[in-house]
């Protein structure tokens, strides 16, 4: 006789057709992937027992010296290193951060700095009439240019710092007129003086650090001093040029077609020493009369008295 099954058996059976027609694979993998999480978990729980009997036993074992008074020093020391190596990171983490924030401030303040002076228009100068733009030189270096301009822009800053260095320059020539003796080396046009100008050729340098006399190409020069031949060049935008030694001065005499001397030889004041020419950075035959106190130019007008 047939048994009469129950509704929850029936129910029961027609899962289980469901699952053997449709959801074999699911099952398997789902018991795989609960099987997998139990045997990870046991291999944890192995290798966490592995340890700690390792330790009991190496413990039981090194007694006497884990509770000795040297571990103790060790372990203190070890979290004194700790510490340092804390304190040593927290100061690179400031170092860098400042630097990080100093040079985007910096970066600002120059754009700042371009921008005003994109928007600046520069006044006419007078002495247009008197500037010919016969020297090319480039005796400054760009940075020089950027940091006047910046300064203009920031308003009295510079020009104190200007006035500053007048007055030094100034008790400088006082200085260098009280030891050495100097005769203008060429008569001539004075076509650029000593200082910030406005050329109308873009290869000449704003800042000219040197006096220029225009003459007649193969004009003599003469020395204006005494003094030893340091160097003698062809090379640069100077052309062909002469440094001159007196003591800590040096006095460079450029852009000549001939020069007459050598590396080492004497010079007496009012010797001839080269002819004016036009070699190097330069629109037309003149001298770059240049005058050097270490690292400093003196405007040879505050020597020469012209």
């Amino acid at each position: 006789m047939e048994r009469v099954m129950s509704v929850e058996e029936r129910i029961k059976r027609a899962e289980d057709i469901y699952n053997k027609r449709n959801g074999i694979q699911y099952t398997k993998s789902k018991n795989s992937k609960g099987k997998h999480k139990e045997n990870v978990k046991k291999l944890f729980m192995q290798i966490f027992v592995f340890l700690l009997i390792y330790i009991v036993f190496y413990t039981a074992k090194n007694r006497e010296y884990i509770f000795s008074e040297d571990f103790r020093n060790e372990v203190d020391n070890f979290f004194n290193e700790k510490t340092k190596i804390s304190e040593w990171y927290s100061n690179a983490k400031g170092y860098f951060t400042d630097k990080f924030n100093y040079n985007n401030t910096e970066k600002t303040e120059s754009n700042s700095a371009v921008q005003k002076e994109n928007n600046t228009e520069n006044p006419d100068d007078s002495k247009d009439n008197i500037i010919k733009d016969n020297d090319k030189s480039n005796f400054n270096d760009n940075s020089k240019d950027d940091e006047v301009n910046n300064g203009e822009n920031i308003g009295g800053a510079y020009e104190s710092e200007e006035l500053s260095e007048q007055e030094k320059m100034v008790n400088d020539a006082k200085e260098i007129k009280s030891k050495i003796s100097f005769i203008i080396p060429l008569k001539g046009t004075i076509s650029s003086t000593f200082g910030w100008r406005n050329p109308t050729t873009s290869t000449v340098p704003r800042y000219h650090t040197g006096l220029d006399i225009a003459a007649t190409e193969g004009t003599k020069i003469k020395s204006a001093t005494d003094g030893t031949i340091i160097l003698v060049s062809s090379n640069g935008d100077y052309g062909k040029h002469y440094q001159v030694q007196i003591d800590d001065i040096i006095i460079i005499y450029a852009h000549c077609k001939k020069l007459y001397l050598k590396e080492g030889d004497k010079v007496k004041q009012g010797q001839e020493i080269a002819e004016v020419g036009t070699t190097g950075n330069s629109t037309g035959p003149h001298l770059h009369f240049e005058i050097r106190k270490g690292e400093e130019k003196i405007d040879p007008q505050l020597i020469l008295n012209i």
